[in-house]
C-alpha cells in the first residue's frame, strides 16, 4: 500500500512540475538591455534628465506592464502601456529632476508586469553639480536697490558684562551707487555702523550692530526681546530700511569658587508645573508658584517674562532673605483660544548657578456653548 501511495505522489509531482514548466515556457518574459544607467555629472540648473530603458519580450505570450514606481518623487517614470507581443520591444523612461538636489544620487524604479518574474528593478545614478549662487540666492530679501539675507538682525545671546557686536551683510544689486545717511533711528542700547557708507554697484557692505545690555538688569530687559531700527539711503524710492533686532539677554556672573557658590543665593520652586485641566473661554484662571531662597545670601528676582500676552505673572516680593519664601501669581486668560494650551513663564534671578528658570501652565480650553 505504501509503495502505491508513493508512486501516486511521485506521479502527481511530476505532472505538477511539467505543467509549471510548460506554463513558464509559454509566459511572457521581460528582458532589459540594461538595468542600470549612470547619468554621470549633470548641472542642477540644466533641467530634468531622462533615460530610456529598452526591454524585449523574450517569452511566448504578450507582456503587459501594469505599473512602474520610482523610489522617490524626484523621479518620474513612464512606460509602454499597450501589450508587447513576443519578440517585440517596449520602453520604461525614467526622468530625474536635479533642481534643489545637489550631490550624488541613486534611485530605483520597480517595474510590475505579467511576466516571469513579475517585478524588475531598474536603477539610475549620477552626481548633480550645484548651480552657481547668484546675489539673489545669497541675499534673498530685496529692500529697494539693496539686498540683505533677512529683515532682522539676530544678535543671539548677549551678556550684561559688555556690549556685543555682530556684522550683517548688505549688497547693492543696482547699477548705481547707494549712500547711507548718517542719521539712524535706534533705541539707546543699540548703535549701528555701516561700512562703506557708499556702496558701489554690485558691491557688498557691512552693517555692524552693537547691542549694549550692561544696564539690562535695571531696565528689566532680560530674556528675549526685539527692537526696531531705521536706516536711510539716498534712493529716490524705498529710502527707508527698517529692521528688527533680536537678542536674548542673560545676566553675566563672574566665575565663583566653591566657597562663594555655597554662600550664594539659590532659587528653588516647590512646583514648576500647573495644569488647570478643562476650562471655558468665559473667565480667567489663576495659580501661584511658591519659591524659596535656599541659599545663604539675599535672592533678588530680576524679572519675570511670559511667552505670550495672555499670561501675566507678578512676584509678591522681589528680594528674599535666606530661608524666606514668596510666590509668583500667574493668570491665564483663555478668551479667543481653544484646545490644549501650554504657556511658559521665565524667571530671572541673581542665583549664579541657575539664573534663568521656567515654570509652566497648561489648560484644555472648551469652545463657548454657542459655537
Amino acid at each position: 500500500m505504501k509503495k502505491q501511495l508513493s508512486f501516486v505522489f511521485t506521479f502527481l509531482l511530476a505532472i505538477s512540475i511539467t505543467i509549471s514548466t510548460v506554463a513558464t515556457a509559454q509566459s511572457p518574459v521581460l528582458t532589459f538591455e540594461t538595468n542600470d544607467h549612470d547619468f554621470g555629472t549633470v548641472k542642477e540648473e540644466g533641467g530634468p534628465i531622462s533615460h530610456e530603458f529598452i526591454f524585449t519580450n523574450t517569452g511566448k505570450a504578450p507582456v503587459i506592464v501594469s505599473n512602474v514606481k520610482a523610489s522617490c518623487g524626484c523621479t518620474t517614470p513612464s512606460w509602454t502601456k499597450e501589450p508587447i507581443a513576443p519578440g517585440e520591444k517596449g520602453t520604461v523612461v525614467a526622468q530625474y529632476n536635479p533642481k534643489n538636489r545637489p550631490g550624488a544620487f541613486r534611485k530605483s524604479i520597480t517595474v510590475t508586469s505579467n511576466a516571469e518574474p513579475s517585478t524588475n528593478v531598474l536603477y539610475i545614478k549620477g552626481n548633480v553639480n550645484p548651480k552657481p549662487k547668484t546675489p539673489q540666492d545669497d541675499y534673498p530679501t530685496a529692500m529697494g536697490k539693496l539686498r540683505v539675507k533677512y529683515r532682522s538682525f539676530n544678535m543671539g545671546k548677549v551678556l550684561t558684562n559688555e556690549p556685543a557686536e555682530k556684522n550683517f551683510e548688505v549688497f547693492n544689486d543696482s547699477n548705481e551707487p547707494v549712500t547711507f545717511a548718517t542719521n539712524v533711528v535706534t533705541p539707546g542700547h543699540i548703535s549701528v555702523d555701516i561700512q562703506p557708507q557708499t556702496l558701489q554697484p554690485k558691491q557688498k557692505g557691512t552693517i555692524q550692530v552693537t547691542y549694549d545690555a550692561t544696564d539690562a538688569v535695571q531696565r528689566k530687559r532680560l530674556g528675549f526681546s526685539t527692537d526696531r531700527i531705521r536706516l536711510f539711503t539716498d534712493e529716490a524710492e524705498d529710502s527707508l530700511k527698517e529692521f528688527t533686532v533680536m537678542a536674548t539677554v542673560e545676566e553675566h556672573f563672574e566665575p565663583l569658587t566653591e566657597d562663594q557658590l555655597a554662600k550664594a543665593p539659590k532659587l528653588t520652586f516647590a512646583e514648576k508645573k500647573h495644569d488647570f485641566g478643562k476650562i471655558s473661554q468665559d473667565g480667567k484662571v489663576s495659580t501661584n508658584f511658591t519659591f524659596t531662597n535656599t541659599g545663604k545670601s539675599d535672592l533678588n528676582i530680576r524679572a519675570t517674562k511670559a511667552n505670550c500676552g495672555c499670561t501675566v505673572s507678578n512676584p509678591d516680593k522681589n528680594t528674599l532673605a535666606p530661608g524666606e519664601s514668596s510666590k509668583i501669581s500667574v493668570t491665564f486668560n483663555p478668551r479667543g483660544r481653544r484646545g490644549k494650551q501650554n504657556k511658559v513663564i521665565t524667571v530671572f534671578s541673581n542665583d549664579p548657578s541657575a539664573p534663568t528658570q521656567q515654570v509652566s501652565i497648561s489648560a484644555n480650553v472648551d469652545a463657548p456653548a454657542s459655537q
